[in-house]
């Protein structure tokens, strides 16, 4: 797993790892214990079930430390406890039709929690990097079909998107007028969206509801399935915050505390039926098109540009759409089937990192 040139960096590096609990943050965790850095996770526990979290074993590889990152107090004892080298900040409420449900509770974990984060960071007296994750919605979708820059409007239209967006300037607030150039803390944030990858046991997301429906037997329902998504691996966006996070820590080269997208090339944009369709050469099963006569707003068109990433980090997509697809739903398959969760997962982490 060294040739993507990380693991004699991340050994013994302490990490303050938010979000360890859910799908992204698991992967995260496992990947950096992997690596040899020591892991502090601050999270709810967690809140599917079945919980990736749970099914690799996590507890063992990491000081797992239950907290809600709306609690600014509850942060900076985190942050005091663990003295970190780096953060990565992936703690979020990430379903964008629950934030219709719940928008001050998306707000307050969102934006207050990314603040509460920043501010336990303003004392920190020792080089840092810190990488807040947001999303790719963080831009004003104008249902352009070519990628979104990190130069375009933020903004959005349901309360996830606009929490997001929320949450980059206030990320640009604590790096420019907070935190200032002299401070030990280097402030960059990520933005990704539409990752895939086994163990994702959220609500209303493609890939989740596919595997659940082919478990049971049934014939999966699909909403929108025009829609148009930028489709990437887990650990495709998982590399760029780590690759982000240690050029970060050892440069001071003009742009990296920025903000940076982490997609997939042209060719991963698809629509949802294609990916449908690719999952299902996978692992079979039947499908039908669910009719949304009260459908909330979601967009038709969403995709990055990845050139700022490409330039000045050198990172770029390692695996297609079709690959993404086949190694996510050889996990759900092989899973289902039996196999050891962790074993997969830390194969799949060494196929991707080998190239």
């Amino acid at each position: 797993m060294e040739s993507l040139g990380m693991k004699g960096f991340w050994r013994d590096k302490r990490v303050l790892l938010t979000g360890h609990t859910g799908f992204k943050g698991s992967w995260l965790a496992l990947w950096l214990s992997h690596l040899g850095a020591k892991v502090y996770g601050c999270a709810l526990e967690p809140h599917t079930s079945p919980s990736l979290f749970r099914q690799l074993g996590l507890e063992r590889d990491l000081d797992h430390i239950v907290c809600d990152i709306r609690d600014g107090d509850a942060v900076a004892a985190c942050v005091r406890h663990a003295v970190p080298d780096v953060v990565l900040h992936l703690a979020a409420q990430p379903i964008v039709r629950r934030s219709y449900r719940e928008p001050l509770r998306t707000w307050q974990t969102n934006v207050i929690g990314t603040a509460n984060l920043l501010e336990s960071l303003r004392s920190h007296d020792q080089r840092c990097a810190a990488v807040i994750v947001t999303s790719d919605k963080v831009y004003e979708n104008r249902e352009w079909f070519y990628g979104y820059r990190e130069t375009d409007t933020l903004g959005g239209h349901d309360p996830y998107s606009t929490s997001k967006a929320a949450a980059e300037l206030a990320v640009a607030t604590w790096r420019n007028a907070v935190f200032g150039a002299e401070s030990p803390v280097k402030l960059a944030s990520a933005r990704a969206g539409n990752v895939i990858g086994g163990g994702d046991w959220a609500e209303d997301r493609l890939i989740p509801d596919i595997a659940r429906s082919l478990a049971a037997g049934e014939t999966i329902s699909i909403r929108n399935s025009a829609s148009v998504r930028p489709w990437q691996h887990v650990l495709e966006s998982l590399s760029g915050y780590l690759l982000l996070a240690q050029r970060l820590y050892e440069e001071d080269t003009p742009g990296l505390d920025t903000s940076f997208n982490f997609g997939p090339e042209p060719s991963g944009i698809s629509d949802v039926e294609t990916v449908l369709k690719e999952a299902l050469r996978h692992w079979p099963g039947e499908w039908q098109s669910e009719p949304q006569p009260r459908a909330v707003h979601e967009a038709a068109h969403l995709s990055l540009s990845i050139d700022k990433a490409r330039t000045l980090l050198g990172w770029s997509p390692r695996w297609d759409m079709a690959e993404a697809v086949r190694q996510t739903m050889t996990w759900y398959r092989a899973v289902h089937e039996g196999a050891d969760a962790r074993a997969l997962t830390l194969a799949q982490i060494g196929a991707y990192a080998d190239g």
